[in-house]
């Protein structure tokens, strides 16, 4: 277990620091309210062992600032014990209401003190669990059960975060829709489990071109989604019209290159797929307009053919 100890006393911390250390446990110091903060966004660690009175920030503030860095993430809580040498009713109620979840005398017996610290311990262990599982059920939460692209639910709000961003800076604003060409057919020829491994097999495939875009610096962040049924997203913020266009192009030969046959897309052969694109050079206006476009671009390169990109 990592403890932040705060306490501007140095007889107080060398004492409480050799205790701890001797259950095990790694101690990092702060002298006062303040460095209590910002150390603890630094370290992160399992308890705070705060005291009360000290120069520059008090233990109450600190631990006010600290609960306030907290609810600003998805999932955090850390166990605050406050240190004293006057344990009042007064100070206990004050410290509850700061935020903090004990009381502790700073003189606290050796056998008190390291019951405490198993409990704290305890805690810490059932915190990492908890943040493991918390992770899980948000990956569950934001993924797409069959492709392990990003759902729509995500991709809805990636974009809007992206879209945000690029009205704010000014950057270029790409998005691509993609569609698999006569997947219905696909689907009614092969079988819904054949169809399945399909879009699997696209869904990887589109995401590979993204992310080998991203790594070789062409794009910055672009990204994939399942959009609905056998349709894709592609969002590409702040990337110029070359690496729009290489991008969608990349997409179209990628997925002809997994050659899956499909009989029924008759002027190809195999699973083939169709992209329409909409970029600007600088954000502005309504998102929906981009979608709009880039769907109309969708239907035209169908128009013209399949197995095309239309930007």
């Amino acid at each position: 277990m990592k403890i932040l100890l705060v306490d501007d006393a140095r007889s107080v911390v060398q004492v409480m620091t050799s205790r701890l250390l001797s259950y095990g446990y790694e101690v990092v110091h702060a002298e006062n309210g303040q460095q209590a903060v910002d150390q603890f966004a630094a370290v992160c660690p399992d308890l705070v062992l705060m005291d009360i009175e000290m120069p520059v920030m008090n233990g109450f503030l600190a631990t006010n600032a600290i609960r306030a860095m907290e609810a600003t993430q998805a999932w955090a809580w850390t166990p605050i014990i406050f240190l004293t040498s006057s344990d009042t009713v007064q100070n206990l109620i004050t410290a509850i209401e700061a935020g903090g979840d004990d009381f502790m005398s700073k003189f606290v017996p050796e056998p008190v003190l390291q019951a405490k610290m198993q409990a704290m311990s305890r805690i810490a262990g059932l915190r990492a669990r908890l943040a493991v599982a918390h992770a899980k059920l948000q990956t569950i939460a934001d993924l797409d059960g069959l492709t392990g692209l990003l759902n729509r639910r995500s991709m809805d709000r990636k974009v809007d975060e992206a879209w945000l961003g690029a009205l704010q800076s000014g950057h270029a604003f790409g998005l691509l829709m993609l569609d698999i060409d006569h997947f219905k057919k696909y689907n009614d020829h092969y079988g819904h489990q054949a169809g399945d491994d399909c879009l699997k097999s696209v869904a990887q495939a589109v995401e590979s071109v993204a992310q080998a875009t991203n790594i070789r610096g062409l794009t910055v962040n672009a990204f994939a989604a399942r959009y609905g049924g056998e349709e894709f997203a592609v969002t590409i913020p702040a990337a110029s019209r070359d690496a729009y266009e290489h991008l969608s192009q990349a997409i179209v030969q990628a997925v002809h290159g997994l050659a899956i046959p499909h009989e029924k897309n008759s002027d190809w052969g195999v699973t083939t797929i169709s992209v329409g694109g909409s970029w600007l050079e600088a954000a502005n206006g309504e998102l929906k307009h981009v979608f709009r476009q880039a769907d109309q671009k969708l239907y035209l390169a169908k128009e013209r053919g399949r197995n095309r990109a239309e930007l």
